[in-house]
This record gives C-alpha cells, structure tokens and sequence, in this order.
C-alpha cells in the first residue's frame, strides 16, 4: 500500500516538474519572440517602406547624357536605396506584355517616356522627407512627372506604428502573465512539500536554510524551460528568416538580437522562478501547523 501511495507521490511530483517546465517555456518563447519583433522592427518597417518605388518620368528632350548624369546623382545622393532606369523602349516591352498585343502598331509612335524607378532608404520614406526629395528633383527642368503612392506611404507608417505600440503593449502584458503563470506553477509545486518544510522548521532548521534547496530546485527548473524557450526561439528565426529572405533576420547575418533575447530569455527564466520560489516557501514557513491542511 505503501509502495503504490510512494508511487503515485513520484508521478504527481513529476507531473508538477512537467508542467512547471512547460509553464516556463511557452511564456519565455512568446515573450522572446515579442522582444526579437521590438528590437527588428526598424529593420522590419524599412522592408516594407524600401518596396515602394519612386516612378521619375523624363520628357522627350532629356538626352542620353542627362539621363547618365542623373544616375550618378542618384548613386551620390543618401535617400537612394536602390534604383533601376527603364527606357521608353523597354517600357513599352512591358506594356506589350501587359497588354497580350502591340499597342505601338495602332498609335504608330511610342508614347511611353524613359524613367527612373528610385528606391528610397527606409528612414526617408516619410511624408516630410518625400516632399522634400521630390521638390529638389523637380528642379532638374527634364523631369517632366513624379509619381508614387502617397496613400501607401501614410498607410505603411500609421500601421508600423500601431503595430509596434501594440506589441510592445503585448509585450509588457506577457510580462505580467509569465510572473503570475510561473509563480503559480511553482507555488502548487512547493504546496506538495508544505509538510516537509513544517517539519524542518520544527527541528531547528532556519528559514535559509530550507529555502535554499527549493531556490535550487526552481532555478534549475528554470534553466531548462529558458534553454527550451531559446531553442524554439532560435528555430523560429531561421524558419522565417527561410521564408522570408529580405528580412535579414538569419542570426548568421545579424546574430546580436538574437544574442540579447537569448540571455535575456535566460537571465528571466532565472529570476522569476527564484523570486517566486521565495515568495512561495516564505508562505509556508510562516504558516501555523494547523493551517497547513
């Protein structure tokens, strides 16, 4: 009877580990993927802003040379991200393509004017900085049209914002979560010991010394949820980093962000199971012996 009682006693403490450990690891992964989003998303936003093209349109009596000398301006020029020259010729190409039949054989001449396809950098891809490239560009006097969408360029920046501002609201919620949801797994786990605990203090034990072994016992816990979470965390990485390549977000490329969420997922699994490892046997020691049951 004693052997089948000793039995069941080893599976629920095992189970108390198992679910300690899963507590630790699905709160960590969540809030280390959260931090790696915050600490990429400038990199993340400028993706998105560098995908929408400035169209530069010359007119007819913009020679070959102005047409050079205006690519080298560009390659000079901070706000260029990336830029590619479309001539009327091939541009018609395209329109040929798009279209499924020659357009030039019913106009009879090519409408379609040489352009500049212009990339800018992420951090002038903003209302103000756009007004102000496109009127020192409207100062070259060949440049007959300017064209982007404006409407895109407003919707990109207002919805990083929300974004970022919600995540990091997530963030800090999750935050919260975590100490609650691991400080409650920890505590049902010590709730199992409370007898064990009592009688030390009644032997002579000190508080410190009772404690200590439970800190241990968590801290341990503790790293292998938080060596979980950085595993998955990582995994993760690379599996988005293989979906979506223009991200750069492969810790080969660009591996300290990875770095400083990895440590801080394991200085936080750490902490909080210390911490409330604390809290919860400081609970039990204070507690008369007849409020144990």
């Amino acid at each position: 009877m004693a052997s089948s009682y000793e039995k069941y006693q080893k599976r629920r403490l095992i189970s108390s580990y198992f679910s300690v450990i899963v507590s630790i690891f699905l709160v960590l992964s969540l809030l280390g993927l959260l931090s790696l989003f915050v600490i990429n998303s400038k990199k993340i936003s400028n993706n998105f802003r560098e995908s929408i093209p400035m169209t530069i349109f010359f007119s007819d009596k913009a020679s070959q040379q102005d047409l050079e000398n205006f690519g080298e301006k560009l390659k000079k020029s901070t706000f260029t991200k990336d830029y590619i020259f479309v001539s009327k010729e091939e541009a018609a190409e395209n329109q040929k393509g798009d279209l499924g039949e020659d357009f030039l054989e019913f106009l009879g001449y090519n409408p379609l004017q040489n352009s500049f396809d212009i990339y800018l950098n992420g951090d002038y891809v903003v209302a103000d900085s756009i007004a102000k490239i496109e009127k020192e560009l409207e100062q070259t006097t060949t440049i007959s049209k300017i064209m982007y969408d404006k409407q895109l360029v407003n919707l990109v920046n207002e919805n990083i914002i929300k974004i970022t501002n919600w995540v990091l609201i997530a963030s800090g919620i999750l935050c919260i979560i975590s100490m609650l949801l691991i400080n409650s797994s920890l505590r049902l786990l010590i709730f199992s010991s409370r007898f064990t605990i009592k009688t030390m203090q009644m032997v002579g034990a000190t508080k410190r010394f009772i404690r200590r072994p439970f800190i241990w016992h968590s801290i341990r816990l503790g790293i292998i949820g938080s060596v979980l979470a950085i595993a998955a965390v990582i995994a993760i990485t690379f599996y988005a980093d293989n979906k979506f390549p223009d991200l750069e977000l492969s810790p080969t490329e660009n591996y300290l962000p990875l770095v400083i969420v990895s440590v801080g997922i394991f200085m936080i699994g750490i902490i909080i199971t210390s911490i409330s490892t604390y809290f919860a046997t400081q609970r039990f020691l204070n507690l008369k012996s007849d409020e144990l049951y």
